[in-house]
């Protein structure tokens, strides 16, 4: 009888072992996927979901439609490695000093002088899919990346920073930031004439793939596939980065030509975009998305799988979002508003006009997943799953938006709070001020009608770039003002010398 309480006791121990053994593989097994899609110079005007009424997006229309897409979400910065760097980091382009396109735009004669900016992420960081490998992910990383040191216009000359940023090229590759695969990514802008087979070959990890009737945007899908194939038994955090739609803008010639027979079927349509090549463009990545979210549902793994789909900043050139000002790279609501659709088991179907930015995503994951944050890396990033459940709200907070450089647009910072924006140029001190609430345009300018408004916003932008320590453009005491010499940037400097031609 003293025997049976023991062996009753060690029945029961060892059935609590085992319990807590299937309890772990069970939560191991049941782990949520993440599919995170980002897109390059998607503006949110480009989907049919959107405003686009030119572009045909089935299958990105399809997941907006299962999940949650937001009409006022916004992007980190204006320009693709900036953005990128505060999707991986949640930290805001201001607070790292990696403020610009890498390497950035040469500068003649400006009126102010580029800070000595920062053109990688500190190995010192915790990113995003470092944090996924921390909590037991695959983790897989697809296209561009663009976040590779390389020299500035400012280091030429300075032969010992120039051999010092070349032997950091390949401690920056995304593998060496918690990837365990790359197909595609590299210090490239661009696809540049790499679109088409066999020149995609050239992209890291890419070699060899493909055949003569695929575009780099199916054949990094076709990684992705793979990826998700070998990987359905073990949870996993796939990152695909497509080149498109950046330029150079082509398409596949049966698409291109599907969309000039549209144009001319339609001629009376009024299509605010109108290009058959970005339509070709963006109907393969939208096939695209249709594949990778048929391998999930074709591995069973559809119902336990997180999808992210944004955009990195506004539309490239004329092709800006209906009903916005500006477009990439400028301050204006175009450069900075992107897509975002969110989708997945305990996300509310709908639209939120809940505002959102770039920096968001990181903490969000890693709430999804039932990770701890981290609070001391993604510091200008809130978690948002209270809206993506429905289960409550995120409380009002302003944006903050830095660049000291010249490109699309001179040197500015900017803010939103509470549904009011300012913009204040470098160069010459010019603000501007505008209501969003009942001018999403931005062609009233209030800065001189609202002087009490206008200080308020410039202390809060003031006290943000102090707060992270922001890099500032600072006057050039060498600027020539003479109109006879050139001041701009190297993409203007052939303009100007034709206009001074001509006189």
């Amino acid at each position: 009888m003293r025997n049976k309480p023991f062996g009753n006791t060690l029945f029961f121990a060892l059935l609590s072992c085992l319990s807590s053994i299937v309890g772990l593989a069970f939560a191991e097994e049941s782990k949520p996927n993440v599919v995170f899609f980002l897109v390059d110079d998607l503006g949110s005007g480009e989907l049919e979901c959107y405003a686009s009424k030119f572009h045909e997006t089935p299958n990105i229309d399809a997941l907006a439609s299962q999940g949650m897409r937001f009409t006022h979400a916004y992007s980190g910065a204006t320009l693709c490695s900036p953005s990128r760097a505060a999707l991986l980091t949640g930290r805001s382009p201001a607070r790292s000093h990696l403020t610009d396109w890498i390497p950035g735009q040469v500068q003649i004669n400006r009126k102010t002088v580029t800070p000595d900016w920062q053109t990688h992420m500190d190995h010192e960081r915790v990113l995003l899919p470092e944090a996924m490998k921390e909590e037991g992910y695959a983790t897989g990383f697809f296209g561009k990346w663009h976040l590779i040191p390389r020299n500035r216009p400012q280091d030429l000359g300075n032969e010992k920073k120039i051999v010092e940023i070349a032997a950091m090229h390949d401690d920056h590759m995304p593998e060496k930031h918690g990837f365990d695969e790359n197909y595609g990514g590299d210090q490239s802008a661009n696809q540049g004439r790499r679109f088409f087979y066999p020149d995609y070959h050239s992209f890291p990890g890419l070699e060899g793939k493909g055949s003569e009737k695929d575009c780099l945007t199916d054949v990094l899908t076709d990684c992705a596939v793979d990826f998700l194939e070998r990987k359905k038994e073990e949870p996993f955090f796939l990152y695909l980065s497509y080149y498109t739609v950046h330029g150079p803008i082509t398409g596949k010639p049966e698409y291109v030509e599907k969309y000039r027979q549209k144009l001319a079927d339609n001629p009376d349509a009024g299509y605010y975009m109108n290009n058959p090549n970005k339509a070709a463009m963006i109907q393969s990545l939208d096939e695209s998305v249709g594949r990778v979210m048929a391998k999930l549902k074709e591995i069973g793994q559809v119902d336990n799988t997180l999808i992210i789909f944004t955009g990195d900043n506004g539309s490239q050139g004329d092709e800006f979002v209906v009903n916005y000002r500006g477009n990439k790279g400028t301050a204006y609501e175009g450069g900075t508003r992107v897509p975002l659709i969110v989708a997945g088991p305990r996300i509310q179907t709908g639209i939120s006009e809940v505002p959102t930015i770039g920096m968001d995503l990181y903490p969000t994951i890693l709430s999804y997943i039932d990770a701890p944050l981290k609070t001391k890396e993604h510091l200008d990033g809130v978690d948002i799953m209270p809206v993506l459940e429905g289960a409550g709200s995120i409380a009002d907070r302003p944006f903050f938006w830095h660049y000291p450089h010249y490109d699309e647009t001179t040197p500015y910072s900017s803010a939103i709070v509470d549904g009011w924006k300012v913009v204040r140029y470098a160069d010459d001190g010019k603000t501007e001020v505008y209501n969003l609430n009942n001018d999403e345009m931005e062609t009233n300018n209030l800065a001189s009608k609202k002087p009490e408004k206008t200080k308020f916003l410039l202390r809060e932008l003031d006290s943000y770039l102090a707060d992270v320590d922001a890099q500032l453009a600072l006057q050039n005491p060498d600027h020539d003002p003479s109109p006879s010499v050139f001041s701009g940037g190297i993409r203007d400097l052939k303009a100007w010398k034709a206009e001074r031609s001509k006189k």
